[in-house]
């Protein structure tokens, strides 16, 4: 019998990847995990601001696309793209699936955007489920720690096929204390506990339910050193697509990838899409 075809992609947001994997690094588990599987080079477009960044990620378009310039959303263009989750969908109408994001707009149906688009009828039927905080008014630490505490929850005991996680506290760090501040590296230790946490559940319900998992971790931009971020620097536009498999396949896809050929080449690997 083939096992079961999970994806889980998990957005660590802020990230300076190449200090977080350094050694010693402050990111261990993500460290560990990179060198357990894959880790392809990315590199964003400008400007590196979460909005623009998000969308191309999860929808597979460019820029000029999506038309998602910034942080406001103004005049942007998603309801014509199709994020990760949807895409999904549209290729497996049973597809289960599930988003946690403590960032509004990437989820909030009321909020700017949303990047993922609301499924409010999938959600009544129990094929869709969404968890959000909101990091901007309450704090990113704590709304992290409830965020990851939802994803394990919801990854171990229904399994979803597709899910979007979203951790804020790295990038809230930078901007408050810059990007080679000692309150920035605490935080990048911080989520990447909460990320080896998710990873933990993964890698159980894997060899619990003999399951097929893709794990892909990845970040909208970096800062800069005196922290903030927007611009062309290689700081800024530096990031990375770390893959890896907990049971199942033991192949990985190759890289580099553009941000908006991560959602194909997520899905082309669940058997989602054509390869």
């Amino acid at each position: 019998m083939t096992a079961a075809r999970k994806l889980l992609l998990i957005g660590i947001d802020g990230l300076r990847v190449d200090d977080a994997l350094r050694s010693p690094a402050p990111a261990a588990r993500l460290a560990a995990f990179g060198r357990a599987g894959v880790v392809l080079p990315m590199t964003m477009e400008v400007p590196t601001i979460s909005g623009p960044g998000w969308s191309s990620l999860l929808t597979g378009m460019r820029l000029a696309e999506h038309g998602v310039v910034d942080n406001h959303f103004q005049g942007h263009r998603l309801r014509r793209c199709r994020d990760l989750l949807s895409r999904a969908v549209d290729a497996r109408p049973s597809c289960s699936t599930f988003a946690a994001a403590d960032w509004p707009p990437l989820i909030d149906p009321d909020g700017p955007g949303p990047i993922i688009a609301p499924a409010p009828e999938r959600e009544r039927a129990g094929l869709h489920h969404v968890v959000l905080r909101d990091g901007e008014s309450r704090g990113y630490d704590p709304m992290d720690a409830e965020i990851a505490a939802a994803a394990r929850a919801h990854l171990r005991e229904t399994g979803p096929d597709v899910s979007f996680v979203y951790l804020g506290e790295v990038d809230e760090a930078g901007h408050r204390h810059g990007g080679t501040a000692p309150e920035y590296t605490a935080a990048i230790v911080r989520v990447d506990a909460l990320l080896g946490g998710i990873l933990d559940v993964v890698e159980d319900r894997a060899e619990t339910h003999g399951e097929d998992w893709l794990v892909a971790v990845t970040t909208d931009h970096g800062h800069v050193d005196a922290g903030g971020h927007g611009g062309g620097s290689a700081l800024e536009r530096r990031s990375f697509l770390a893959l890896g498999r907990f049971g199942g396949r033991d192949s990985l896809p190759a890289g580099p990838v553009a941000p908006h050929e991560v959602r194909d080449l997520l899905l082309t690997d669940l058997g989602l899409l054509p390869a």
